[in-house]
Order: structure tokens, then sequence, then C-alpha cells
């Protein structure tokens, strides 16, 4: 997963850029990178580290210029941390192009293999989004003939990328001489949105892979990029957009709404904070369907994303919620960190338990998720050790049993607690008294609920089902080798569990 920007100002860039990747961080915590072009020349820098560690004052002044493009990155696909990886990428041919990428193609060997023996391009690295980059400027001077370019021959040149590229893509690039381009894949599986800020020297547009960028910034937001859209701002502040694909649908990441995206952004026309309380009272309905008999004395969210949905599961069930643990925030995200050992280490230092909200009591535990299950496990050892008598575990999301391969770090079938267990074995594994998941279709329904104009998502990593229709089990496989996964998954079973699920093969 990763943050981008792209904004064409009236002042300076540099500090725009930076404040925003701030209010992104939490989607990439690897790298970062700001590029802002002056005049005809870029100003690029980039390196690993959170944006407050890579930027000094020495750096924001060599970035001038009114516009750039701005990138917070990890790894996805168990890539490893590479500080050649971090973006903003850069070519020169024909037209110079910075180009940062949130998403992941599910195609990007076969396009490398595409630059070099028929585009006649080199790739430098094994970043996807350099392969994207590639692509773009390739499009570019095949659809100009080497001429300069206009607006109608940019949108050509995207409409070229959806048709080689697949997988998913949201988009920033500034093209020098010429202005930013941003455009998002055929099914909008990550989120971009678009916003405005009217000044007296004229408007001010920013691009962005959050609302909150736009809020925290000043801009007004516009909408949503729409899926196989383009959209493209002059350095005169008029905006161009075109529809670029006849094949585009709306198919958000409903993951989003569960886990990455900040509760106060506004994702697609939906509300994240206002979709995890609903998955609250959604989960409060199956547990009083099932759980007739259990008694809960206090309800406790594990600490950030699960607190609107287990505030709103303890009013509808109408039990005391109580913060019972402390987070202490100088520690990293533990889902994005890239080692097991590293991850199981670190969640005691980054959670403490308040023992006054457990001893003697039946807590029910609820967290947004439950992915490789070490830190579920973790939590509710540290609830037993503080005196529970009893620990149940909710999740606000169905069960990850499917690796996801469209720019979310967890590819690999070996490393998810759900993938071949039955919701009693993985109660067994995280040491919990009783374990209930949300239901598929009532995380759906709670995000209709906020918009009900959305039909179709990318749910791959709950259903297996892969909407881009070229992820096959030798794909999965050869994820899981690079990552190093352990041994690979039988063809025949996995051809087998997708079919169940109703995957696109």
């Amino acid at each position: 997963m990763c943050g981008i920007l792209g904004v064409v100002s009236q002042i300076p860039a540099n500090q725009l850029l930076y404040d925003g990747l701030q209010v992104l961080q939490h989607r990439g915590q690897d790298a970062a990178g700001i590029a802002t072009l002056d005049g005809h020349t870029f100003h690029l820098h980039k390196d690993n580290g959170l944006v407050r560690d890579v930027f000094r004052t020495r750096n924001m002044r060599a970035l001038k210029g009114n516009s750039g493009i701005a990138h917070v990155r990890y790894p996805t696909a168990g890539s490893a941390v590479d500080h050649n990886e971090a973006q903003p990428f850069y070519v020169n041919s024909p037209f110079g192009i910075v180009l940062g990428h949130n998403g992941n193609l599910t195609n990007a060997e076969e396009l490398k293999k595409q630059l070099f023996v028929d585009d006649l391009r080199h790739v430098n690295t094994n970043s996807d989004s350099e392969v994207l980059l590639n692509v773009l400027a390739h499009e570019l001077h095949s659809k100009s003939k080497g001429m300069r370019l206009d607006v109608p021959i940019i949108f050509s040149a995207v409409s070229g990328v959806h048709q080689r590229c697949r997988g998913a893509y949201a988009v920033v690039a500034m093209i020098a001489g010429y202005g930013l381009l941003a455009f998002r894949d055929i099914y909008g599986i990550r989120p971009l949105v678009i916003g405005v800020n009217e000044t007296a020297q004229g408007p001010e547009y920013l691009i962005a892979s959050e609302s909150v960028a736009l809020d925290t910034l000043g801009f007004k937001f516009l909408r949503d990029v729409a899926p196989g859209e383009a959209v493209f701002v002059d350095f005169h502040g008029k905006l161009y957009s075109q529809q670029c694909s006849d094949k585009a649908k709306l198919n958000s990441c409903i993951f989003e709404y569960v886990y990455f995206a900040r509760p106060d952004s506004v994702i697609d026309g939906v509300s994240v904070y206002e979709t995890r309380l609903s998955m609250g009272e959604y989960l409060a309905d199956k547990l009083k369907r099932q759980w007739t008999d259990v008694q809960i004395d206090v309800v406790i969210p594990i600490p950030d994303s699960s607190r609107p949905s287990a505030l709103q599961l303890a009013n509808r069930l109408n039990i005391p919620f109580r913060e019972g643990f402390v987070k202490n925030r100088y520690i990293g995200r533990t889902f994005i960190m890239p080692g097991q050992a590293m991850r199981k280490k670190s969640v005691r230092q980054k959670l403490n338990a308040i023992g006054v909200e457990f001893r003697g009591k039946n807590v029910l535990l609820v967290d947004d998720s439950i992915v490789r299950g070490t830190t579920s496990r973790e939590i509710v050892q540290m609830a037993r050790d503080a005196g529970a008598l009893k620990v149940y575990f909710a999740s606000a999301a169905p069960p990850v049993r499917f690796p996801n391969v469209y720019g979310i770090d967890m590819p690999s079938r070996h490393e998810l607690i759900a993938t071949g267990r039955s919701d009693e074995e993985i109660c067994r594994e995280i040491g919990a008294d009783l374990l209930i998941y949300q239901d598929l279709d009532d995380l759906k329904a709670a995000v209709r609920k906020i918009n009900p104009a959305i039909t179709d998502f990318d749910a791959s990593c709950f259903d297996g089902n892969y909407i881009t229709g070229d992820i096959t089990p030798a794909y999965l496989n050869a994820i899981e080798a690079l990552r190093g996964g352990g041994k690979p998954v039988d063809d025949d079973q996995m051809e087998l569990d997708l079919a169940i699920n109703g995957a696109s093969m």
C-alpha cells in the first residue's frame, strides 16, 4: 500500500507536498519521496524512512517549483525494502516524466519483457511502478509520434496504458513542460481524489490517495477520479478529464474501509468512519443471533482502526465500552513490519493492557481484521495476563483466506491464519474462548449503507474472486516463492479453492 499526491499550485509546492505526505504516512512507512518541477527542471529527493526522517531543511530548499508529486511507500508482493525502489521514478525519454504509483501490476513481468524487446526500454529496478512509468512514456511517444503533446494525445496514451496494464494502479505523474497527469485503473481498486483551492492568482489543484490530505491542506473536495478516468491539470490551472476505457466499472478495495484508510477520509462517496460504525452494528446483530447464552461484561477495542466498530457494537448490545489497551504511538504498525519474529516482538512494545478493565471480567476484544494471527494471539494472552476470566474475540472483517495481489502486503497463503482452517481452529490458534467473524455480505452492506450506488467490490482476500481475471495458481505460487513463504500450494487444490469461492480465472 502506498500514498500519492500531485499538486499544481500558485505557491512553492514543497511544503504542501511534505504536509500532505505527513497525513498519508499511514499508507507507507518504508520510503518517501518528493519531485517538484521548476520550469523544465525536475528536483527530486527520496529515501527509505518516515517522511520526517527523509526530508531535512536542505532537501526542502532544493525542491523548487510550484508543482510536483509525492509518494510514501511500503513494498508490496513481498519485495524487499530497497532505497532504489523509493518513488517517484523518473524517465527522460521522450518527455521528462516523474511518476508515483499506488497499487500492483499483475502482469509486470510480461510488460518488462515487452519493454525490453519491443519498446527498447530498460527497467532498472524490480518495481512494477518503474514498469508502469516506462509503459506510459512509450505510449506518449507512440501517440505523439515524437512531436509535441496535447491533451487528447495524453489521454490517448492513458488509454494505451489501460490496454496494456493489468492489476491495480492509482497514478500521479508530472510531464515537464505540460502539467500534472493522474489516472486510475479500470476497476478503481485503489482510491484517488481531486481537490481545488481557489486563490486570487487562480485555482490550485491537488490529487491525493485520500480526502484527508485535501482537508488538512485547505483544498475543497471536488470528486473521486473515476475508474479508467484520466485527469490533467496544466500549469495555467486548467483542469481536463476524460474516460479512457470502455470497460471501466468501480470495484473499490473493501479492505480500505476495514483497515487502511484513515477514518476521517471519504472514498468513492463513502465515509470510512461511518462504514466502520456500520460494521459494528452488523457484527453486533450476528453476535446476538449466535451467542445468545454468552455473558459479556465489557467490550474493548484493539487500537486504533477497530474503535468505531467496537463502540457501535457495544452500544447496540448495551454492554459497557472501555479502552483496555494503551498504544505506544512511537512504534511502527505491526501489519507492515517485514519479519514475523519482529512483528511478534513488537506487540507488547506497542500495546499495554489496563489491568482494571480486564481483571475478573468476561471480555470481548474487537479488532478490524485478523490477518496472520500473531498479533491477535499475543493480545489474547495479554488480556488473560491482565486477569480476564474469559476472552472472546470479534473481527469486523471476514476471514482473510486468500492472497491479495492488488497492492496489500499479504501475498502468501502460508502467512494467513484463516487459510485451510475453520473458525473453531482459528479460535484455538489465537487462544480465545470464542471467535466470531463478520459475514462478507454484511461487510459489503455496511459500505453500501453509506453509498448504495456501489454495487461491486474487490474483496479478493476474503472470497478469492480476482476481478482482473488473470490470477492463476501459478501466479500466486510465484509470488509466494518470491516472498519465501514456504512450499508452493498444489495447483489442483488452488484451482479448486478459487473455483469454489467464485474466482475469475
